[in-house]
């Protein structure tokens, strides 16, 4: 295990509610306002990740500030949109 322990909790909780765990990629970057960690999954898993309204996305941040807490830093997660992806984006036809 590596020191980093807000992004081995992502990895491990995000795994473990997708479906495609081996498309789970966190990236993480330590800046003056503090860690950003962005979440890729795969295209199927996004309504899993998010959840109605939102509310996995809230809990899953939620935890991770807690985490960051614990670690004396302030951590934001970006969940970042799959390629593909129709969500949010204007259809065109």
């Amino acid at each position: 295990m590596s020191n980093i322990p807000d992004k081995e909790f992502l990895e491990y909780l995000t795994k473990s509610i997708v479906d495609h765990p081996d498309d789970v990629r966190v990236d993480r970057k330590v800046d003056e306002m503090g860690v950003l960690l962005s979440l890729r999954v795969n295209p199927q898993d996004m309504g899993q990740v998010v959840g109605r309204q939102g509310a996995t996305a809230k809990a899953i941040r939620s935890l991770l500030r807690i985490v960051g807490i614990k670690n004396n830093a302030r951590v934001n997660l970006k969940i970042e949109e799959p390629e593909g992806s129709t969500h949010g984006s204007p259809r065109t036809e």
